[in-house]
């Protein structure tokens, strides 16, 4: 399923190169966000996170 939304997605970049500007723009002024950036982590790191406190509680 990820595949066909990254591949239409991508698609629509190629496609519409004044999209891409715009898309990155967004991109950047999201990512510059501290908050953005600490929430990101956070749900990326959830797992590892998770599965090593409760190596602690053991």
């Amino acid at each position: 399923m990820m595949r066909i939304v990254f591949g239409a997605v991508l698609g629509l970049l190629v496609t519409y190169p004044a999209l891409l500007a715009i898309v990155l723009s967004v991109a950047c002024v999201v990512l510059m966000q501290p908050v953005v950036l600490a929430f990101a982590a956070g749900v990326i790191l959830w797992p590892r996170l998770a599965r090593t406190v409760r190596g602690w509680a053991r």
